[in-house]
């Protein structure tokens, strides 16, 4: 599998970014609404936008796996796929909004929290954050596939920060980078089991509360960044001011609240943009309440 990936890799580089990713969008255009995961698409989305025609759902999906294509055909490039600077903004693949949130983050001397989502490529926040001097840890999920997932941190370790997998006993390595001054990106749109309920495109959803709970404990800024993927195979990077999270009677910052309002932003950034999302993955997966048992009287 190692070399299969590989080779898949060599390929793609041999195309260049602009052909490879091309290239992944019609692969995965054409195949994948054949796989299992389209459904899961379409049932996402039939929930969603129960206002749409069911076309108006096949276009959002069939657009959701052509961007999954380019995403995937792009890692071989990721070395140069981001090309921003700062001196000429507007004349590379890629253009920075917000960048002067960027420098203020950066720059002042506080740990911090940085949450994204599945949209466009999603790799290429963390590649910004470390290009520009960013102390970054990004937190990810491995993929199941061991080969794979060998593969994948190869590329991201040669163009990334700080990298973390999630995995037992992460939390204390992540609490680490903030003690020492450091900032975490984490994506924030996938379920978790453990998770908080949120309200996410109008369905409840469980919600990793990792950043909220870091949030409380060290007081530090919170803000979000996307990836727009744009005409002629350019992106642009978003970056949101600091959030003002909810807060308790006792002044401190309010978990399950603190990751509503972080999930009200990435819920904005998918309706959007909804042919840029991951909608082949099982978000809403909220178990129904169980009954209480009855009293004996």
């Amino acid at each position: 599998m190692v070399g299969l990936v590989r080779g898949v890799f060599r390929l793609s580089r041999s195309l260049g970014p602009t052909r490879a990713s091309d290239t992944g969008a019609r692969i995965t255009r054409t195949f994948g609404p054949l796989l299992p995961a389209h459904r899961t698409a379409m049932a996402n989305l039939r929930a969603v936008y129960p206002e749409k025609t069911e076309e108006e759902r096949r276009a959002i999906a069939l657009g959701a796996w052509d961007n999954l294509g380019r995403t995937a055909a792009e890692y071989a490039h990721l070395d140069t796929l981001f090309d921003f600077d700062v001196e000429r903004p507007n004349e590379g693949r890629v253009e920075v909004q917000g960048i002067e949130d960027f420098v203020r983050l950066r720059d002042d001397g506080k740990p911090g929290l940085i949450f994204s989502a599945h949209l466009a490529n999603w790799e290429l926040p963390a590649i910004c954050a470390h290009r520009y001097g960013l102390a970054a840890t990004a937190v990810f999920r491995a993929p199941n596939d061991p080969g794979v997932a060998r593969v994948v941190m190869e590329v991201r370790s040669q163009t990334m920060g700080g990298l973390e997998a999630a995995r037992q006993g992460a939390a204390f390595a992540m609490q680490g980078v903030l003690e020492r001054g450091g900032h975490l990106g984490q994506l924030i749109d996938q379920h978790f089991t453990r998770g908080v309920v949120v309200d996410f495109m109008g369905r409840p959803a469980l919600t990793n509360p990792i950043l909220a709970k870091f949030a409380r404990r060290f007081d530090c800024p919170v803000h979000g960044v996307r990836v727009v993927r744009l005409p002629d195979h350019r992106f642009k990077l978003e970056l949101t001011p600091a959030l003002d999270l909810p807060r308790d009677a006792g002044g401190e910052i309010d978990v399950t609240g603190a990751m509503q309002a972080m999930s009200r932003v990435v819920e904005g950034w998918v309706r959007e943009h909804p042919e840029q999302w991951l909608w082949m993955h099982r978000r809403w997966r909220v178990p129904a309440a169980r009954p209480e048992p009855l009293k004996a009287t």
